[in-house]
């Protein structure tokens, strides 16, 4: 499917992309500080699917439609944008000490919604898309078969490194929320600042530069 020096090179590439804290890292330490550690791993999962599902439909065809339609790669932009914006209010709406002894049913579901908010914040995550676009194509060898199907083994690299690197900011965070439960003014301000970081994240895609 690809080589072990196509492999290497992704992951080069990928760390220096993925590792840095940029609005993936900033969205799960928001989401950390506001709904608590589990949520944020569950939001971790759920932004690597959603980041994944871009290289699949990039692999399938989605890619050069973006770049003929502007329009299109705009409207996944300002989705994503506004869904942020939504997610970060609700946060700062709703910020209050952490309930103790929540049913197992609203634990679950929360979970599970948590995985759905991850999962569209990364498929209309600019970066995801100029990850499978720009980067990921380049360690693509068509002498060694479809280069759609490399694309989406070679996904799988990134997607990795994304689950890991997501997962040490998510447990961090909420390691120092649990630390700062015992005070509910605290918690309540760091649920607010969960809500304003995520909004941060919002606005930082939304002043960034063109896909192109």
């Amino acid at each position: 499917m690809f080589e072990a020096t196509q492999a290497i090179g992704l992951a080069i590439a990928s760390v220096v992309l993925i590792a840095v804290p940029g609005p993936s890292v900033m969205f799960v330490v928001g989401r950390a500080f506001s709904h608590g550690r589990g949520n944020a791993l569950a939001s971790v999962f759920g932004n690597a699917i959603g980041c994944f599902g871009v290289g699949v439909a990039i692999a399938l065809g989605l890619g050069p439609l973006l770049e003929r339609y502007e329009l299109l790669f705009q409207a996944i932009k300002w989705g994503g944008i506004l869904y942020l914006v939504y997610l970060g209010v609700q946060a700062i709406r709703h910020a209050a000490p952490a309930a103790s002894g929540p049913s197992k049913e609203l634990e679950n579901a929360s979970l599970w919604n948590a995985i759905r908010t991850g999962t569209i914040v990364g498929f209309t995550n600019p970066k995801s898309l100029i990850l499978f676009t720009a980067v990921v194509p380049q360690f693509v060898d068509p002498s060694l078969g479809s280069t759609a199907l490399q694309i989406i083994a070679l996904g799988i690299i990134p997607l990795l490194i994304r689950l890991i690197t997501d997962s040490v900011w998510a447990l961090s965070a909420g390691h120092a929320r649990n630390w700062l439960a015992n005070s509910p003014r605290r918690m309540t301000a760091l649920g607010r600042i969960g809500g304003a970081s995520i909004i941060g994240v919002g606005l930082s895609i939304a002043v960034s530069g063109d896909h192109r």
